[in-house]
């Protein structure tokens, strides 16, 4: 009798399951430092325990991002171990602060299921919730993903979730205490606050970074995530391992510090999609457009929308005349950040 486990395919969800993964996970420092060895990320605010208390919180919270890969990792082997990519994410909100020491769990519940007309694979969409140790949730997101059949066979009713087009801004989580009126914009690194940033805004973020296998393979490992084709070079008919999405996100709102140095945190996802895979020796660059700008209720805090693009091309090249992507965009990604008025 195998005790193994193969995964989940995609016969094996129905709306409304609930699935608690397995694993909690305990943060230290060590994430943010391997966090920091792995992506150029240089914001203040998670770099430094000073100036995040001068900000009126406790401390340096851990990335945002840090947040997003732990929380995201505890779903694949029940969600897309096996997967065939990764297609989109929306209504995400940063709920809380995750500190030094907090240990998080992960809970998703199926909201819609569609197989694909080849009938070897469907899309299966899940709301996820992380919570720390005090049962307080931290970060919630809709994700859905493409996972392969097991065996052919009768398919169920398709069943497509309404999700909003972004999260409003009223509906914006501020850390307690987040004070921005005493901002030292020297030692952020750039002098650029929200009113200087105009709608429709393109942002050239300039740098680039080569991704290498080791690096890549080092993070996926980090935040526990074991699907396979991350892994296993014959998982894919080319031999190549695909590059984990996340590993993308996180180098490209790395990158884009050179210009959105004051984009603090993360507080929504919008929306986004993994427009093409990415591969070791891609050459990753990001551009930014400032999609809209909110007042919140925060001292000296606002809300900047932005795009944030991933990109083997030009700044500001995004799809085609046909509408579809380019073939060197990586990354769409939509997201709401705080960031001094």
């Amino acid at each position: 009798m195998t005790k193994t486990n193969a995964g989940r395919f995609f016969e094996d969800y129905a709306v409304g399951d609930v699935i608690t993964h397995a694993v909690p996970r305990t943060i230290s420092g060590g994430e943010r430092a391997l966090y920091h060895a792995l992506y150029p990320a240089r914001g203040a605010l998670h770099s430094s325990d000073e100036f995040a208390r001068a900000c009126g919180l406790k401390s340096s919270p851990l990335d945002d991002l840090i947040a997003f890969h732990t929380v995201f990792g505890k779903t694949v082997p029940d969600v897309s171990l096996n997967a065939v990519a990764n297609l989109g994410y929306a209504e995400g909100r940063w709920l809380a602060p995750v500190w030094v020491g907090d240990t998080l769990t992960s809970k998703s519940e199926v909201i819609g299921v569609k197989q694909n007309s080849n009938g070897k694979s469907g899309v299966v969409w899940v709301r996820t919730t992380g919570t720390n140790q005090h049962g307080v949730a931290v970060l919630e997101y809709v994700r859905w993903v493409m996972v392969k059949r097991r065996a052919a066979g009768d398919a169920p009713d398709p069943i497509i979730p309404e999700l909003t087009p972004a999260v409003a801004a009223s509906d914006l989580v501020i850390p307690q205490g987040l004070d921005f009126s005493a901002y030292d914009f020297t030692q952020a690194g750039e002098p650029h606050r929200m009113a200087d940033y105009a709608i429709g805004e393109i942002i050239d973020h300039v740098d680039g970074v080569t991704i290498e296998e080791a690096e890549h393979m080092l993070a996926t490992r980090l935040w526990q995530n074991t699907a396979k084709v991350h892994f296993d070079a014959t998982n894919r008919a080319d031999g190549k391992r695909l590059i984990y999405g996340g590993h993308v996100i996180s180098l490209a709102r790395a990158l884009s510090f050179n210009g959105l140095a004051n984009a603090q945190m993360i507080v929504a996802l919008n929306g986004g999609a993994h427009a093409n895979p990415c591969f070791a020796g891609d050459t990753v660059r990001a551009w930014t457009e400032v999609l809209d700008k909110a007042e919140t209720s925060a001292a000296g805090v606002g809300a900047i929308r932005l795009r944030l693009v991933a990109t083997k091309g030009a700044a500001g090249d995004l799809r085609g005349d046909d509408g579809k992507y380019l073939p060197e965009v990586l990354l769409d990604l939509d997201y709401w950040a705080l960031m001094p008025v």
